[in-house]
């Protein structure tokens, strides 16, 4: 595996392999776990090449967030990239990314503060900016992409559409440990106590499924539930548990199969987020709760 740290330097070696076959991208943002590891294997199974990037993004982190802690792994993060079977990983500079007359942004407007966007004023926007800058770069064919960020997942596909990016955006499943918590960087943060209570969000997901599958179809019946379910459970206040429309994150009356329940509460000083497609299956985890 190669490593490369300019853009310069990375673009000519993507366009290599553009010329050669097909290549997939794997955006992370490193202190990777397995489900960033299901992406690489995802992509390796698609694609002739597989480049990683790893790049902690400053314009998605709002003021008083993590960025200064954001966990940092570089050596095991490219050890485990390469043991994946990623041919080349981008371990991007900031400085060089957003220079001092970077001023251009892409936004998406009121798709871009919902829920999680309301949160976190400009997080989107942040993100859709530095995706597609990484599209640029390495001129991928496919990119992946998890599910647990589900809104992030709809804002890519968003971009692609409207800008007729020649990008196929792969959404993989949620990872979770076996007692139902989504894989996340930021689960190093929990405590044990806090990593138990940081399980009220399957819960709470669980239930609504369950309520779902036994009739209810009223948004303000399940998304009660929900909230029941987080106040046992949680320490504090959820910033948002709700049920949205997954292609323009509207509050639906009636909830219908492949409506989505989303919820993001603060556990200790982390803040997790989940969520569940209404009429899947989440497997095992109910046993565990």
């Amino acid at each position: 595996m190669d490593i490369l740290r300019s853009i310069e330097a990375s673009r000519a070696a993507c366009a290599e392999f553009t010329a050669r076959g097909t290549v997939g991208l794997v955006p992370t943002m490193g202190a990777l776990h397995d489900g960033h590891l299901s992406l690489v294997k995802a992509a390796r199974s698609q694609n002739d090449f597989v480049v990683a990037t790893v790049f902690v993004n400053p314009l998605q982190f709002g003021q008083g967030e993590d960025l200064q802690n954001y966990p940092r792994a570089e050596a095991e993060d490219a050890q485990r990239l390469k043991e994946g079977g990623v041919d080349l990983t981008l371990f991007l500079n900031a400085d060089e990314m957003y220079t001092s007359t970077n001023v251009t942004r892409i936004t998406q407007g009121e798709l871009g503060t919902a829920l999680e966007g309301a949160a976190r004023p400009g997080h989107f926007d942040g993100v859709l900016t530095v995706v597609c800058k990484l599209f640029h770069i390495t001129t991928p064919a496919r990119a992946y992409f998890g599910q647990k960020d589900f809104q992030q997942t709809v804002v890519v596909r968003r971009m692609v559409s409207d800008l007729n990016m020649p990008v196929e955006i792969v959404v993989c499943p949620t990872c979770r440990d076996p007692d139902g918590l989504a894989l996340s960087s930021r689960n190093a943060y929990l405590s044990p106590v806090e990593r138990t209570e940081g399980l009220a969000l399957i819960a709470s997901l669980l239930e609504v499924q369950r309520q779902f599958t036994g009739g209810k179809r009223t948004s303000a019946a399940l998304e009660a539930a929900m909230r029941e379910v987080l106040s046992q459970k949680l320490t504090k206040s959820p910033d948002y548990a709700a049920i949205i429309r997954p292609t323009n994150f509207s509050r639906p009356l009636n909830v219908e199969v492949g409506d989505v329940a989303v919820v993001a509460a603060p556990v200790g000083s982390t803040r997790l987020l989940d969520n569940h497609v209404l009429g899947d299956k989440l497997g095992p985890f109910s046993n565990s709760l």
